[in-house]
């Protein structure tokens, strides 16, 4: 059974994120989490903090065990853009992109074989 969690609207690029989600994509969930603690990124926390929504999501509603999940599927879309103004020289104007992203990450049961 899979169990997901998303965040939308996180303020931070999806390209800065999606170099954290390629580094837990497939681990256990406590492989995981200890990557995402000692990584120097500041697209960690929000991750981490999903994938602990997802691991609370399937304790507490599925009755599944910690110990046994891992991360199946984590997904980093873009969200949407904030457009801004920066001021340049001689009266002209540059456009800043202030960028968001939606992190959705599926955790599933590892199946015995």
């Amino acid at each position: 059974m899979e169990v997901k969690a998303v965040a939308k609207h996180i303020r931070i690029s999806p390209r800065k994120v999606r170099y954290v989600a390629d580094l837990v994509r497939g681990k256990s969930v406590e492989e995981a989490r200890a990557i995402l603690k000692l990584t120097p990124n500041r697209g960690c926390t929000p991750v981490l903090k999903v994938l602990n929504s997802a691991v609370a999501n399937a304790e507490h509603n599925n009755d599944m065990t910690g110990d046994d999940l891992f991360v199946k599927k984590i997904c980093i879309d873009e969200g949407v853009t904030w457009k801004r103004i920066k001021p340049r020289a001689m009266g002209r104007a540059d456009r800043m992109l202030k960028r968001c992203s939606h992190i959705t990450i599926v955790v599933s049961e590892r199946e015995e074989a």
